[in-house]
Parts: structure tokens; C-alpha cells; sequence
């Protein structure tokens, strides 16, 4: 796993319980996803999430927190690009959340699949 991001947890990212939004966190992991895939296709910013698998909250994060959020890829199809992620605490390595698949695709103009054209190497 890649760990190439950081988040530092502020009050304005909570819930009513005093811990990190689920929410929240959802956006910057699809917005760090989306980052990776795009540079994984050779900086192709035509690409949109098809699929995110079952989310698992593990554990949570507390304000002052600071958190990584961590990217690798599982495979590459003729338009597509599988990742798995998964959220850490940045000092103690406690896992907050792990998903197991996140399908990105490329798309043409009009927002139809189209070939990547990209190998299996990890960028």
C-alpha cells in the first residue's frame, strides 16, 4: 500500500459524536482515488468512479488526528482501473477504514468507456 496522502482531522470535519465524519471522509478518499487513477493512466483526467465496494469502518479518527490515506492498484482493464485503499492513523498505524475495490473509467467526450491504453505498471 501507498500511503501518499495526509488529512489532519479538524473540528469542521465531525460528526455529532466528536469524531470524524463517515462522509467526510468518503470525499477524500473518491477525491484521492480519483488522483491516483489519474496518474496511474498517464494523467488522464477523462475518468469517472464506476464502483466502490463494501466500505469497512474499523476504527475512528478524533480531532487533531492526523490520518493517511493509502492507494494501490489491483488490476487494469482495456478502459478501466481497479485500486483498493485504505485509511490509517497516521502515528499509532491503527487502520480506520478499509475498501477492497474502487473502479475507475475512462470515458470519451461524451462520456462513454474508452480504451486507457495504459500497461500494469504501477506509476
Amino acid at each position: 500500500m501507498r500511503f501518499y496522502s495526509r488529512k489532519w482531522i479538524r473540528p469542521a470535519d465531525l460528526n455529532s459524536h466528536g469524531s470524524l465524519f463517515g462522509g467526510q471522509l468518503l470525499q477524500w478518499i473518491d477525491e484521492e482515488a480519483a488522483i491516483f487513477a489519474m496518474c496511474q493512466l498517464k494523467n488522464n483526467p477523462h475518468i469517472v468512479t464506476k464502483f466502490i465496494s463494501e466500505i469497512d469502518f474499523k476504527s475512528s479518527a478524533k480531532p487533531g488526528d492526523i490520518i493517511e490515506l493509502g492507494m494501490d492498484v489491483i488490476s487494469f482493464g482495456k478502459s478501466s482501473i481497479t485500486l483498493c485503499c485504505e485509511v490509517r492513523n497516521k502515528v499509532t498505524k491503527d487502520s480506520i477504514i478499509t475498501i477492497d475495490k474502487i473502479v475507475f473509467v475512462a470515458v470519451d467526450e461524451n462520456g462513454l468507456p474508452k480504451p486507457h491504453g495504459c500497461s500494469q505498471e504501477v506509476q
